[in-house]
């Protein structure tokens, strides 16, 4: 059986390219199409494989921007032929799912969500204060147009996955088709590994792990922390990075990108994990509790599905200041056991995530013989 995977883009190590390393172990020999590659900047899991890309990655420089070329995403990615594939397996949270599978072969996405630049974030992306008037005269135009073309595509896909209950649902109610929910995976044997001999921070910190994107919310963190004084470390990059060390404070701490080491450092020292943003799953938050750290997070989204109140971290119910603060100073009059916090998050490893995929293509190649 020749089988495809088929992702978004290879730019960076995050949630999405966590479950594609799963399916890069599960089929070796799968050729992977990807709409732009930066060599390097994924694990050496992911390429091993033969790579494909769109006529997008000849554009120069095109990693710099290639976020800004969404309009063109559509027909880059119907310009992969998948002739003589059995299989296409797509991880989509933009584009991916829109592969067209030729004669006989079946099409199953692996959808992280449907595209959140044109449904449910799309004030979050290209609202006021979010992106140019320009920028956003041009996606108010091409919304529309983008909507029809994503719901066109969905019977291209003859099984839908979805990464949480929650991205389940919004499946259902934007495409009107049903899915099965397989958890990303969390590296918890790594993320716990030598928590026991864990030297405390010279000084109490707070953490955020994210890429520096709107929806992301770390702008509410940051104002919170300047008002509080509190030490946060920022772990991360993206398009609003600029923008928001220019909003920072002295207590406020930017790291970049890190390596895994240094991340799972981190995890283990901080006294919480600071999750602001509705995520749909969110891989962050549990490496953080593998690693037996608390996590205090805006109450909406994935972390419902992971976060357990007062057994795991804390919720705040509304994206402000005030009410992300009183999280704060409730979580610092609550004794959370660390080591629950880490049996918790076991129930996401990476084993059981391989383990249902496995289960779900030995069912797919029956019906398929």
């Amino acid at each position: 059986m020749k089988i495809a995977l088929v992702h978004d883009w290879l730019t960076g190590m995050r949630g999405g390219e966590k479950v594609l390393e799963v399916l890069c172990d599960l089929f070796p020999k799968a050729d992977l199409f990807t709409l732009v590659h930066a060599p390097g900047q994924v694990s050496p899991t992911i390429e091993r494989h033969r790579i494909f890309t769109s006529p997008l990655q000849r554009l120069p420089q095109v990693r710099r921007y290639y976020r800004h070329l969404l309009p063109l995403m559509p027909w880059a990615i119907q310009q992969f032929d998948f002739i003589g594939y059995d299989v296409i397996i797509s991880t989509s949270h933009c584009v991916a799912k829109g592969a067209i599978p030729r004669g006989k072969a079946r099409h199953v996405c692996y959808c992280h969500t449907p595209m959140r630049y044109i449904w449910d974030q799309f004030e979050e992306y290209f609202g006021p204060g979010r992106s140019s008037i320009l920028t956003r005269g041009l996606m108010h135009l091409l919304r529309q147009p983008l909507q029809q073309w994503d719901l066109r595509t969905v019977p291209r896909v003859h099984t839908f996955i979805a990464n949480s209950q929650n991205v389940r649902e919004r499946i259902q109610r934007i495409y009107h088709r049903d899915s099965q929910v397989i958890y990303p995976p969390v590296d918890h044997a790594f993320f716990s590994q030598g928590i026991e001999n864990v030297p405390k921070p010279v000084e109490p910190f707070y953490l955020i792990v994210s890429a520096l994107a709107p929806y992301k919310r770390i702008d509410l963190a940051i104002e919170t922390f300047k008002q509080s004084g509190k030490k946060l470390v920022i772990i991360g990059e993206g398009q609003e990075s600029a923008a928001l060390q220019n909003q920072a404070t002295p207590n406020i701490q930017f790291l970049g990108w890190m390596s895994n080491d240094a991340l799972r450092s981190h995890y283990q020292q901080a006294r919480a994990l600071i999750f602001p943003g509705e995520e749909d799953f969110g891989i962050v938050p549990l490496e953080a509790m593998s690693a037996g750290c608390p996590v205090i997070a805006f109450r909406k989204g994935g972390a419902l599905e992971t976060v357990a109140e007062k057994k795991t971290g804390l919720f705040f119910d509304r994206q402000t200041s005030r009410d992300l603060m009183t999280a704060i100073e409730s979580f610092e009059q609550t004794s959370l056991d660390r080591n629950a916090i880490r049996s918790h998050a076991e129930r996401f490893s990476r084993d059981r995530c391989e383990q249902a995929f496995r289960s779900l293509f030995i069912e797919y190649r029956a019906e398929m013989s």
